[in-house]
Order: structure tokens, then C-alpha cells, then sequence
């Protein structure tokens, strides 16, 4: 049985950073396996968006315009564990956070497309 479990939310101020972190079980998760991670997130009323996603070589990766260069997203195929670190945060990051996975050879960044979801994880920033 896939498990996705998110933790690491929480409520900051703005300018302060959280790192989610997303631990993966019973899925082939490796630097060899043909696997595209994500960070997605939604806020009230709104379409769910990708918000960093990363293919399982690590070598490609994607961010919303958004969140680049304040969040980073990263992996530990060991754990395995998928992480983003979000500095810089804003009132507008405020949003339920998950992680997903899906098994494609190609980095995925639409949701409707991806297999394997985390119950996901708030975070909320006030200005």
C-alpha cells in the first residue's frame, strides 16, 4: 500500500521559513526509478497548483514562478523522503500543502495526473 505522509506546516510569519517534509512508503522510489515528485498546494477557493516538482534522477526539476528562489525542493532516495524549503514566505503561500507521486518517465507538473497523494499539511503565513 502507497503511503505519502506530509509534515512540517505550520503558521510563520511572513519572511520566516518551514521545511515539509514528505515521507514515501510502499512505492519504488530511487534515483533509478522512473518517478515524478511534487509539492502542490490549494488555497480556499482555489485550483490546486504545482508548486515545485522533481524527477526521480534529481537532475530536472521545476518551480512555479511563484516560489522561485525562495523554495527549494529535494529528495533522500534513501529514506526515502521528499522535502521543500520554503524561505522568504509570504501571505499568499498560505495554502494546504501536498506531496504526490506518480510512476511516468518525464517530470509531471499537471495534478489531475498524478497517482499517489499525501493527506497534506497547512501552512499558514500572517503578515
Amino acid at each position: 500500500q502507497v503511503q505519502l505522509v506530509e509534515s512540517g506546516g505550520g503558521s510563520v510569519q511572513a519572511g520566516g521559513s518551514l521545511r515539509l517534509s514528505c515521507t514515501v512508503s510502499g512505492y519504488t522510489y530511487s534515483r533509478y526509478s522512473r518517478n515524478s515528485m511534487g509539492w502542490f498546494r490549494q488555497a480556499p477557493g482555489k485550483e490546486r497548483e504545482v508548486v515545485a516538482a522533481v524527477y526521480s534522477s534529481g537532475d530536472i526539476q521545476f518551480y512555479a514562478d511563484s516560489v522561485k528562489g525562495r523554495f527549494t525542493i529535494s529528495q533522500d532516495n534513501y529514506k526515502p523522503t521528499l522535502y521543500l524549503q520554503m524561505n522568504s514566505l509570504k501571505s499568499e503561500d498560505t495554502a494546504m500543502y501536498y506531496c504526490a507521486a506518480r510512476e511516468v518517465p518525464w517530470l509531471e507538473l499537471r495534478p489531475a495526473e498524478y497517482e499517489y497523494w499525501g493527506q497534506g499539511t497547512q501552512v499558514t503565513v500572517s503578515s
